[in-house]
């Protein structure tokens, strides 16, 4: 189960101290406005490195206008942003060196 920090919620790897940044609930829809992800999140007295944007973490968020990416993270995933018709701005960084199929289909 997703787990919120901050507004943004995430599935966590205890194994590997990352997390990626996910959704809700099947829902998709529970971004909006300007979202900026963090490098690091703690969650229960631990750091995770931020270094991933899951399957349809913002899917259908229709009213997230701009989402700031952090340099921690290597990986958008498919359909990430997918039906996000309000998204304006987005910022990606160099340390992104894979994105998912359909990862910004039907954006405006």
């Amino acid at each position: 189960m997703p787990l919120p920090t901050d507004g943004i919620y995430y599935n966590f790897s205890s194994y590997s101290s990352t997390a990626t940044v996910t959704y809700r609930d099947q829902n998709y829809n529970s971004y909006s406005g300007d979202v900026v992800i963090p490098e690091s999140v703690t969650y229960n007295g631990k750091t995770y490195s931020v270094t991933s944007i899951g399957y349809r973490a913002f899917s259908d968020c229709s009213s997230l206008t701009s989402i700031t990416i952090p340099n921690s993270v290597g990986y958008i995933g498919t359909a990430a942003f997918m039906f996000c018709s309000s998204l304006t701005s987005i910022t990606i960084p160099e340390s992104v060196t894979s994105i998912g199929n359909y990862a910004f289909a039907d954006c405006i």
